[in-house]
């Protein structure tokens, strides 16, 4: 029976498998640390391969290079032996949510989560920490001595001398070299974890300010390529303006958006201002309104679009409308621009053709005909018509002041002006054009969980399932502050707190909209629709070092007296719990399934997801227990290695299961 691995994938080790696949002519050999022999690639051999010219050695190119840029990579690569732990105590409705609020760096988090989420994640919001000179709570080992730095910064007076800073390098000032390093060097290996994640019409919206918004631009191009850009939007978040700039009173900050491949908003919903424009109804009731047929502004002459200038063809009776001359439809009529240049139709002829019924003839004042169609506010498929959303995004929904506001409104012993928690209406803008109602989002620096909130509340108005995976690094309060005073001894507490508070206040607040709606009336069964289907739990984990001793991972490291000692791979004080949700995350399956507990032959068994994995780590493991657990055909199972009642019942179990239920696919640990 095969074990688990239980570590996160070596990324270093499949990308040059890929490549061997790709060019096997690159393959070579060389001796690790260790001395042992192991498969490599010829980088140099690789470069030739990808070039058509002679490639001698480094050349000049575009591209963002940092001091740290090479150990970032390495560590984005490198695997990690941790897992989740679950947290039942600090969960809410830990058993049935499919929600999740992980607690630890993110960096772990993310290298945990990429066999279960591959592909997965529709959209990811993320709040990372802004590059203001001060230290940095996420420590990735990227300290230097100062002759490191100095190496590699590779600063040198007009003689060739190398130059240094004492108190430049001793602080992360914005005078310092590394002041843009350790943030890129910081955020590098993270957004190339989370990409991975990201479905191939996923998004990625990255708050930043003016600091780093150059940079972080060229890294996200680097990572998902400059095709990827979607836009950079000022959020106006402060319309007074801050007087803590020089120059200017800021007002705003930035949104860097990027897709993966072929993401498509889904707009914000239409103004009632623009809906009134849909003043005609025709004979179904539907309404629509006329728009002109002539493109207008942009490449809108026939010059720069010869194929879009044609004929059609007009019924003088009725204002119905022809691609072909006929006996009705007789007057041919163009595009022609208001000075009398040839101009372009919107539509391809077939386009014309194929919407014939939507067009209309009508006679303008100089007794020439203009063509319209119809723009209907409904749709058969999306519903009513949205629009674009704005470059530039202004309101008071957007506002600091509003983020402060509803985290004081929930928690009001903690001084929301400390955390700078992001308004919900961000949020909620941004899954209303990013996200569909059963999608997954992720925010990898969560904070205070505005993200949590925003979907919860957007669930509520559209009745959608979406889904949250919320991160965030345990980071100390300030023991003089309000919220440590009030018990809140790190921003992981308030988050979690802030969940649970606004969950139970929009369930409030849809069952008080239920009690005023009509009993039997269409809204009345909506509203209930929304509150049965509304998830306000989640499940804490908390990354930790792994379930298993080291004779797990390193058996021929033990000494004969120490492996004595290690009967059993399992940590002591792990629970039962612990390493369900690590078999969990080394199967790649979904931590937000529903789970259940039942008792077998004495022997209490997990179920995930009603029979797709069966996981017993009891001891003392009978045959009529085996017998009893095949029976119900769950599509895996797992057990302790050290859980068997006697050696024959660990031999003859694979026995069991392949006479009982044949497809059950079975593990130890």
């Amino acid at each position: 029976m095969d074990k688990l691995k239980l570590h996160t994938p070596d990324f270093a080790e499949a990308n040059a498998a890929k490549l061997a696949d790709l060019f096997p002519s690159c393959v070579t050999e060389t001796q690790a640390a260790d001395g042992s022999i192991k498969r490599a690639i010829d980088f140099d051999l690789l470069r030739q391969e990808l070039s058509s010219d002679l490639v001698e050695g480094p050349q000049e190119r575009y591209r963002l290079d940092w001091p740290g840029k090479r150990e970032a990579l390495a560590l984005a690569n490198a695997p990690v032996a941790k897992t989740l732990r679950p947290c039942k105590e600090e969960s809410v409705d830990f058993e049935t949510t499919r929600n999740l609020y992980i607690e630890g760096d993110n960096l772990d988090a993310l290298k945990l989560l990429q066999e279960t989420y591959l592909n997965q994640v529709k959209m990811i919001y993320i709040d990372p920490p802004y590059n203001t000179g001060k230290d940095f709570i996420y420590d990735d080992n990227f300290s230097m001595s100062r002759e490191e730095y100095e190496e590699r910064a590779g600063e040198v007076d007009e003689t060739g001398n190398a130059m240094f800073d004492e108190e430049k390098w001793q602080q992360n000032s914005s005078a310092s070299g590394r002041f843009h390093s350790e943030w890129l060097s910081m955020l590098y290996p993270r957004l190339k974890l989370s990409k991975n994640l990201l479905k191939g019409d996923g998004v990625i919206f990255i708050s930043v300010d003016d600091n780093e918004v150059a940079n972080l631009k060229r890294l996200c191009d680097e990572v998902f390529g400059g095709g990827g850009f979607l836009g950079l939007v000022p959020v106006v978040n402060n319309a007074k303006g801050r007087n803590d700039k020089g120059f200017q009173a800021q007002t705003h900050e930035y949104m860097v958006v990027y897709q993966k491949s072929d993401f498509t908003s889904r707009g914000v919903a239409m103004s009632d201002e623009k809906k009134s424009e849909y003043d005609c109804v025709d004979e179904d009731g539907n309404k629509f309104q006329w728009r002109d047929l002539r493109k207008r502004g942009g490449a809108d002459t026939r010059r720069e679009r010869p194929n879009l200038y044609y004929p059609i063809y007009v019924n003088p009776e009725n204002g119905s409308v022809s691609l072909r001359s006929t006996i009705e439809h007789s007057v041919a009529t163009y595009p022609v621009k208001s000075d009398g240049e040839d101009g372009r139709w919107r539509w391809k002829k077939e386009t014309a053709e194929d919407r014939i019924d939507l067009l209309l003839a009508r006679q303008k004042r100089d007794s020439s005909w203009g063509v319209s169609y119809k723009v209907f506010l409904g749709d058969d498929f999306l519903g009513e018509r949205r629009e674009k959303t704005k470059s530039a995004w202004v309101g008071k929904e957007f506002s600091t002041d509003s983020g402060t506001k509803t985290l004081n409104s929930l928690i009001p012993k903690v001084d929301g002006k400390q955390f700078t928690p992001k308004p919900v209406g961000q949020l909620l803008r941004i899954c209303e054009i990013a996200t569909d109602e059963s999608d997954l989002i992720l925010d990898f620096f969560s904070g205070t969980a505005t993200t949590a909130h925003a979907v919860m509340q957007m669930n509520a108005e559209d009745g959608g399932n979406r889904r949250h995976i919320l991160v965030q690094l345990p980071e100390p309060c300030d023991p003089k502050s309000q919220a440590f005073k009030s018990g809140y001894q790190s921003i992981t507490d308030i988050g979690k707190e802030r969940v649970r508070r606004a969950g139970v206040a929009i369930r409030k607040d849809l069952e008080a909209k239920l009690a005023k709606a009509k009993p039997g009336s269409d809204d009345h069964g909506a509203i209930e629709r929304r509150l049965d289907s509304l998830d306000t739990g989640f499940r804490v984990l908390k990354i930790d070092s792994s379930n298993m001793a080291e004779v797990y991972y390193q058996p021929d490291q033990l000494t004969q007296d120490a492996l004595a000692l290690q009967v059993d791979n399992v940590k002591k004080g792990r629970k039962p719990e612990d390493l369900l949700f690590q078999v969990l995350l080394n199967w790649g399956v979904d931590l937000g399934l529903p789970i259940t507990e039942e008792t077998i032959e004495g022997k209490k068994v997990f179920f995930v997801d009603d029979n797709a994995l069966a996981a017993c780590f009891d001891t003392g493991l009978t045959e009529g227990f085996c017998k009893a657990l095949a029976k119900r055909e769950p599509l895996r199972a797992v057990f302790r290695d050290a859980g068997y009642a006697s050696d024959a019942t660990k031999i003859n179990i694979e026995q069991i299961f392949k006479t009982l239920s044949p497809h059950t696919e079975l593990k130890t640990l």
